[in-house]
C-alpha cells in the first residue's frame, strides 16, 4: 500500500491482480446512493456547475465514463480504461510528501437516469481510507444547468492515516478542488 519508491510496473500489476478477491473495507455497501451517513464516517459532498445544455450534459456523461476526474495532480488512475460497472476493480497510485501509496477501489452501483449519470466505488481492504464515494452528473432541464456532484463518507483505514488525518483531510479537500476542475476541462466548460 505505502511504498518510499514509484512502484513498478510489474508490483501494480501483482497489485491488482490481487484484488480480485479482495473485499470491501466497510459495512454500509451502497449508502451513497441516498446519500445516508454511517455512522462515525465524515461526509463531503461537492458540487460544480459546469455549463448549460444537453450538449454539455453528453460530454459530461462521456467524462466520467472515461474517469477523466482523475485527472488530477498527484494521481494516477490504474487503469482509465475500466469499464463503468459494478464489480469492477481500479486502482489509485498518489504521490505525496515523498513516497508513494497504491489504494484499491471496486465499482459498487451505476446510475443511468434521464438527466442523471455516474457511479460510486468503495475501499477495498487494500486503501488506506475507509468508506464510498459516488461520481454523478446531472441536467436540471427546467433551468438547462449540468452539475457534476461528489458525495462520500470515509474515515481512516490504515494507522499511517490516522496518524496523519489532518493531512488526510487537506488531501481528500484538494482532490475535490481539482476533480472539479478537471470535469470542468473535461466537459469542455467557459465557466
Amino acid at each position: 500500500m505505502f511504498h518510499f519508491t514509484r512502484p513498478s510496473q510489474t508490483e501494480i500489476d501483482q497489485f491488482l491482480n490481487s484484488l480480485r478477491s479482495d473485499s470491501f473495507s466497510y459495512l454500509h455497501v451502497g449508502a451513497t446512493r441516498d446519500s445516508a451517513r454511517p455512522d462515525g464516517y465524515v461526509v463531503d459532498h461537492n458540487r460544480q456547475l459546469l455549463g448549460n445544455g444537453l450538449k454539455t450534459f453528453e460530454r459530461a456523461k462521456q467524462a466520467v465514463r472515461e474517469w477523466k476526474m482523475f485527472e488530477v495532480p498527484g494521481l494516477k488512475l490504474i487503469h482509465n480504461d475500466t469499464p463503468i460497472e459494478p464489480g469492477r476493480d481500479v486502482a489509485v497510485l498518489a504521490n505525496h510528501l515523498g513516497f508513494y501509496s497504491l489504494s484499491s477501489c471496486r465499482v459498487v452501483y451505476v446510475i443511468d437516469e434521464p438527466g442523471r449519470f455516474g457511479f460510486a466505488y468503495g475501499t477495498l481492504s487494500q486503501h488506506a481510507e475507509s468508506g464510498e464515494e459516488r461520481f454523478t452528473v446531472e441536467y436540471h432541464r427546467q433551468s438547462d444547468e449540468v452539475w457534476y456532484d461528489i458525495y462520500a463518507f470515509s474515515r481512516p483505514g490504515h494507522f499511517l492515516v490516522r496518524l496523519g488525518y489532518p493531512y488526510a483531510r487537506y488531501l481528500q479537500k484538494r482532490f475535490a478542488v481539482t476533480s472539479k476542475a478537471a470535469m470542468l476541462r473535461a466537459a469542455g466548460s467557459t465557466l
